[in-house]
């Protein structure tokens, strides 16, 4: 393998690893299990959002002045390394929510940590993307990466399922009990998935580690020096912006749509175990197709963006997912899409499994994409502020998705209605789609 390849492939591996913060503690797994404990899928629905928004607000304010100091100083690897660590104490702090007496708000801290660790340690790699290839390679490079990524999601949870979550009869998926004897009656299979997720990120970062090696660059400045100079020059840029209509528009649509996108990823198998009452092992299941979906589609998608260009791409998937939200909102255990069903009926149960798959497709390749038009949009002397920025535009508002649900889920009380805030986001981000030039800078 040569030395640039294997610099791809080491790149790969941050989105393997990272991946089941995602798929396993915020979508499938630990997320559900919360709702379970609290025995209340409007509450769990509620104090999630308001979890998840608090630790996206944090993410807001400080991603562009960490991307600005990385930029003047030539350092992100130490930044990953840091970011990193929180990504294992967050996540291996989960193990604390035992059924019966654990608290709330540290839970929500771990969590929040963790969380922090892993869209930081993102905001980094992801500036490493035009460094890997030629401007005709990195929409293919970023869908192989995010397809790698969902596969590793999909694997780590196919792990958990078969092997440590237990079902209400207290088995997994495979029928046996938790393994290294844990208990299933305290849900010790279960809950391991917080320390899980931290083993699978240590293990599979060895290569990024390894393999991964950041040019040389000229005038860098020592980090005093950066730390003095990064947040007036930042502040500068962020007064720029208007003036820079395409990248402007750009940030702002993916503002809205990354969000909405990230809300229903984080509520999803809330609302399935509170609107369709299933279990944690049936939500694991629905990630697998989720998430598999998402690891082919991701794939083809990087092929449509080198041919077509990410904003026909974006644009694709935003009106899919507008398309998906309504769905989404028109499923429930008496009715589908307003049509009354009978009580026994497997028919909201397909289809929300099809809901779950063409989300997991349409969102992969809507995020890979962004990352590619992202690079397509900033300046190269700049890319890990201008990532900075770019996660400050999904962190700016990404307490709005989670806050929205759960403000509309606690005023209306249903977790239906709750979940219709997204869709605007999605129409929104089509809108301002319209003013982003496809290929060069404006």
């Amino acid at each position: 393998m040569t030395e640039a390849r294997r610099r791809i492939w080491g790149w790969f591996f941050f989105d393997w690893a990272s991946q089941p913060y995602n798929t396993l503690l915020m979508t499938f797994i630990f997320a559900p299990y919360m709702a379970s404990l609290l025995e209340d899928g409007t509450q769990a629905q509620e104090s999630w959002g308001y979890g998840v928004g608090a630790a996206g607000f944090i993410i807001a304010i400080f991603a562009p002045f960490l991307g600005a100091i990385a930029d003047k100083t030539g350092r992100r690897m130490g930044f990953i390394l840091l970011f990193s660590l929180m990504y294992v104490v967050g996540s291996s702090g989960l193990w604390l929510a035992a059924p019966g007496h654990f608290n709330l708000m540290l839970v929500l801290v771990c969590f929040g940590v963790g969380l922090i660790g892993m869209e930081f340690a993102t905001t980094f790699t992801n500036a490493m993307l035009p460094d890997l290839g030629s401007a005709e390679d990195i929409g293919r490079i970023s869908g192989s990466g995010w397809a790698f990524g969902y596969a590793g999601g999909v694997l780590s949870l196919l792990l958990m399922l078969l092997f440590f979550a237990e079902g209400p009869s207290g088995k997994t998926l495979l029928g046996i009990p938790p393994l290294f004897g844990l208990d299933a009656s305290e849900r010790e299979g279960t809950r391991f998935v917080g320390p899980f997720t931290a083993i699978w990120y240590v293990l599979f970062m060895i290569p990024f580690f390894l393999w991964v090696r950041e040019p040389v660059r000229q005038n860098m400045l020592p980090l005093r020096q950066a730390l003095s100079r990064a947040l007036p020059e930042l502040w500068t840029s962020v007064r720029q912006l208007p003036q820079q209509r395409s990248l402007f528009a750009f940030l702002g649509a993916s503002m809205f749509y990354r969000d909405g996108l990230n809300g229903i990823f984080a509520i999803g198998g809330i609302y399935a175990i509170g609107v369709l009452g299933w279990s944690v092992t049936q939500v694991g299941v629905f990630g697998i197709l989720a998430a598999s979906s998402g690891a082919l589609f991701a794939w083809l998608g990087g092929k449509a963006d080198a041919r077509f260009g990410p904003r026909a791409v974006i644009r694709v998937c935003l009106i899919l997912m507008i398309v998906i939200g309504v769905v989404l909102v028109l499923i429930s255990r008496d009715r589908v899409l307003g049509i009354p069903i009978a009580p026994d009926s497997m028919l909201p149960d397909i289809a929300f499994y099809l809901v779950g798959a063409a989300t997991g497709a349409v969102g992969g390749i809507l995020q890979a994409a962004s990352r590619t038009m992202m690079v397509v949009q900033a300046d190269p002397e700049r890319m890990t502020e201008a990532f900075g920025l770019y996660a400050l535009a999904g962190k700016a508002t990404s307490f709005m998705a989670p806050l929205s649900i759960g403000l509309a889920t606690d005023l209306s009380g249903s977790q239906q209605v709750g979940v219709s805030p997204v869709i605007g986001l999605f129409v929104l981000g089509l809108v301002l789609l319209s003013w982003v030039s496809p290929r060069e800078k404006l």
